[in-house]
């Protein structure tokens, strides 16, 4: 493990060496494109209008996005100004006899699409074909000036009330910023917890070595939260989608730049253009987080790391994560920059969950990838959910369905942070 950098000159020492690093691969990256590029102009040759034509299609696809949608039908079950509650139970497994499964996706100015994000990856199909059937995922809503002072105690009581409304009693999957709030809640209200995966989500938010923790460690060393609540004031008292997308794209610049040159080398595969769409729509259809609850998380996990430390209180209540003592599933990225396995693995540590029941898993690839990803989703997220599905039937095998994630073949894939 990476020993954390500490101190506002550990951290600009970190961001200093990120990001010469991250500069070097994006010119590697448009050195690579131009001799491919001209390659292609020697071995097929173009007229100079087939030319301007192939940069006006390359141009108006970078520019035409579409807004995602959910590929799995459902039923939305309770509603708040801040989130639904979807119900994706198909009616022949209603009466399944399975534990209900919750899922909190990630919320980080992007929408909860992405634990559907195609009908060849999707997490909720993989869920559902390991025999977690009885299936919810909580969809969380574009922040306006009416939910802007939506705070983390409305969140955890969305929770509560979901879980209430599903038996009393779920599986809880949490992904990213999903999965610190799935840890919250299961280290408040333990009896409702049958179940806990967390996956790429930060519980010792100051643990190994991440761009954004040593980017938070700098800036509120210097300025505390006043840069964060400057962004909040400029996006009318919520945190901007867009500007959280600026700083994705910003902390793996070669990402987004070998994407789009990509699709120009590509612009005549079918396949690569539809695979870039499904992506761009998702990664640049941004939407605003509650503001109020944007500083809180900045305030007291991102700088204060109150939750693996032991001192984070909500509501006058100590969120305790020793209080967890259910079977615990935790599934990290090899080369997450967002959050670092170790910041992940730290949660084995600190809940009252028995070491025989905890299990780590480690995906080969990035953050996004651990929740649409082909390869996490076919070779990592079958036999976690699969055990978990052990722990919550009676049945003694699950049934048999269909691969959840349509074999790739040699497909390349595309960049992604």
């Amino acid at each position: 493990m990476t020993a954390p950098t500490t101190g506002i000159g550990g951290a600009l020492r970190h961001l200093a060496a990120y990001n010469a690093t991250a500069a070097a691969r994006t010119t590697v990256e448009l050195t690579r494109s131009a001799g491919h590029l001209w390659l292609d102009a020697v071995t097929r040759p173009r007229t100079p209008l087939a030319n301007a034509a192939r940069g006006a299609l390359w141009w108006s696809t970078m520019l035409d996005r579409r807004e995602p949608r959910w590929h799995r039908a459902s039923t939305i079950t309770l509603s708040t100004p801040f989130a639904h509650l979807r119900d994706f139970t198909a009616p022949a497994d209603a009466d399944h006899d399975v534990v209900p499964t919750l899922v909190l996706p990630p919320q980080a100015g992007h929408s909860s699409h992405v634990i559907d994000f195609s009908p060849r990856q999707s997490q909720l199909a993989v869920l559902a074909a390991a025999g977690l059937t009885k299936l919810y995922a909580l969809e969380w809503r574009p922040a306006t000036t009416a939910t802007r002072d939506v705070s983390i105690t409305d969140y955890l009581d969305l929770i509560d009330r979901s879980i209430r409304r599903m038996g009393g009693r779920a599986n809880l999957v949490g992904d990213c910023q999903g999965g610190w709030l799935a840890a919250i809640y299961a280290a408040l209200h333990p009896d409702r917890v049958h179940t806990l995966t967390l996956a790429g989500a930060p519980i010792d938010f100051h643990a190994g070595e991440s761009v954004i923790a040593s980017s938070t460690r700098a800036m509120t060393g210097a300025l505390g939260l006043a840069p964060y609540k400057a962004l909040v004031k400029v996006g009318g008292g919520n945190m901007p989608g867009r500007a959280v997308l600026a700083n994705f794209i910003a902390i793996q610049p070669q990402s987004e730049v070998s994407r789009q040159l990509q699709l120009l080398e590509n612009i005549d595969d079918e396949a690569h253009v539809e695979r870039y769409r499904v992506f761009e729509d998702w990664f640049k259809h941004t939407q605003d987080i509650p503001g109020a609850f944007y500083l809180w998380l900045v305030e007291h996990l991102f700088h204060g790391n109150e939750l693996i430390s032991g001192d984070l209180v909500v509501d006058g209540r100590r969120a305790d994560l020793a209080n967890i003592t259910c079977p615990l599933f935790l599934l990290a990225g090899s080369t997450d920059h967002i959050t670092p396995p170790a910041q992940l693995f730290a949660a084995a540590d600190a809940v009252g969950t028995p070491a025989a029941q905890i299990t780590r898993r480690t995906a080969q690839g990035g953050h996004l990838g651990l929740f649409m990803g082909r390869d996490a989703l076919r070779d990592d997220w079958p036999p976690l959910m699969e055990a978990v599905y052990a722990l919550s039937s009676a049945s003694a095998s699950r049934p048999e369905r269909a691969a959840a994630v349509a074999d790739p073949g040699d497909t390349p894939r595309l960049p992604a942070p």
